[in-house]
């Protein structure tokens, strides 16, 4: 079993492209510098483009938490989070594939 993670967002509508650019950055290093991150998928709805979602699988609970202390994690922290309206994360436990 694995550890992911799925975060709902509301984002600003006057910040969407500033958002969407920050929230790739992030995604696509973990993807490509963290061995623990399985994925990281960033999802956004064609008819609202102020809703998205992100979808993280981790190999466990301790990369998540490695995860958390890169610097493009931070940096999106830093950035990312004043375009945000609404963010609500839910810690789930993959069990299949």
């Amino acid at each position: 079993m694995s550890f992911a993670l799925v975060v709902r967002l509301k984002i600003k509508p006057d910040s969407i492209d500033k958002f969407m650019n920050a929230v790739k950055v992030n995604g696509k290093a973990a993807r490509e510098t963290e061995p623990g991150c399985k994925t990281f998928e960033i999802l956004q709805d064609p008819q609202d483009p102020t809703s998205a979602m992100l979808y993280e699988v981790y190999d466990n609970e301790a990369a998540f938490e490695a995860h958390q202390q890169t610097p493009h994690f931070k940096q999106y922290l830093e950035t990312a989070l004043q375009w945000l309206d609404h963010r609500e994360r839910q810690f789930m436990t993959r069990v299949a594939p």
